[in-house]
């Protein structure tokens, strides 16, 4: 058939390229995952799941949530996620990506622009490609360049709503948004900025809500559960009024099984945990400070020294695998990054502290990463 000689064909051309992605299993300490807080299995969420199920949460919703799928532990989630986060109400989805597929196709109408960062996540991406909006990139990080995309589609005439979208801290760089600065952006010119919380939910901002939490301009957020949560999930937090929207026209969120109430259930005692222990917080700020230390000590060339996202750049595909690979055998798990995920040019090692591992296993990767940087001198 000529579809699958089609499709041997591009694999083969990945291979070639060491771009072919594959399922690889877990291999030594945690430093590829987005558990930031080491959640994730831990006794916390044990014992809510038991809890839950003792009281008769069940394990699958059965449906969308406009049929039979809504759950009282999807509304009771959605009411203290709107309380935690400070907004006027939230909504619960079965992940990250299609909740940004949610917000970017429903909410943005035609004669509207979307101004997104030019590193923006895939998810928010497709959004945009199912969405009706004018679209137009502005240069990392750069509030001048965002201006200047803004003035010129002004002069070209728009006159619609304008959305601004960017990550709060940056998945494959690091790095973290000016949203200070964002913020006066969008109240210049009525925007409303949308703000991916993805790595930052509980890691970032007071008592883990994130570094969009109090700023100024009229804002729309995501904070996703599978990562510093420990669990799964994508919650949607802004005005009634768009949350209503994307209840009655966001095809992901109408067509989708809804997410297990158990999963609420696990969320809620996540967030009820982060209200009352700063524990789990500040362990993650130590773990981060340490790196950042033993990253600077030992010389390793990173990108960027500004979050639990470390990325080492390595520039060819076969380096970085290799690399990665490498380090697997030796006890770390951390993963090779390549394009298209990153631009050409920049494939990496994406070190991600999370909390599976100790200041010792932290000082161990940093000693053994300069190792091997010297040894390719």
């Amino acid at each position: 058939m000529k579809a699958l000689g089609r499709l041997n064909s591009m694999l083969q051309t990945l291979d070639t390229r060491h771009r072919r992605r594959v399922l690889a299993p877990r291999r030594g300490l945690d430093f590829a995952s987005n558990d930031y807080l080491g959640l994730s299995q831990s006794p916390l969420l044990r014992r809510a799941a038991q809890e839950a199920l003792a009281r008769g949460v069940p394990l699958g919703s059965g449906g969308s949530r406009l049929l039979r799928g809504n759950h009282p532990e999807h509304e009771a989630l959605e009411e203290e996620v709107a309380a935690f986060f400070g907004a006027e109400a939230a909504l619960f989805m079965g992940g990250g990506f299609q909740a940004n597929q949610a917000i970017f196709s429903t909410l943005p109408a035609a004669g509207d622009l979307i101004l997104y960062d030019d590193l923006v996540h895939a998810s928010a991406h497709e959004g945009m490609r199912m969405g009706r909006a004018d679209t137009r990139a502005f240069a990392h990080n750069n509030v001048a360049d965002a201006k200047r995309a803004v003035t010129e589609w002004l002069a070209a005439g728009g006159a619609g709503q304008i959305w601004i979208a960017v990550e709060s801290v940056y998945s494959m760089e690091g790095d973290v948004a000016p949203l200070n600065e964002l913020s006066d952006l969008a109240q210049e010119y009525g925007a409303i900025l949308v703000v991916d919380e993805a790595h930052a939910t509980g890691v970032f901002g007071p008592r883990g809500r994130g570094l969009a939490h109090g700023i100024k301009a009229e804002v729309l957020t995501l904070h996703t559960c599978g990562k510093g949560l420990g669990v799964s999930g994508g919650l949607i937090c802004g005005r009634q009024v768009m949350i209503d929207t994307l209840i009655n026209r966001a095809r992901p969120f109408i067509f989708a099984t809804a997410p297990s109430p158990l999963n609420a259930a696990l969320v809620r005692a996540v967030l009820a945990h982060l209200q009352t222990d700063t524990q789990l917080h500040e362990a993650a700020t130590a773990r981060m400070q340490h790196a950042h230390t033993e990253a600077r000590r030992n010389g390793v060339p990173q990108l960027a020294l500004n979050s639990q996202i470390i990325p080492i750049i390595l520039g060819g595909e076969a380096r970085t695998m290799e690399l990665a690979s490498t380090l697997q055998e030796q006890g770390f798990d951390v993963r090779g990054i390549r394009p298209p995920t990153v631009p050409r040019g920049t494939s990496r090692l994406r070190v991600s502290i999370t909390g599976n591992v100790t200041h010792a296993d932290i000082s161990a990767l940093f000693q053994t990463l300069a190792n091997h940087q010297q040894e390719a001198a």
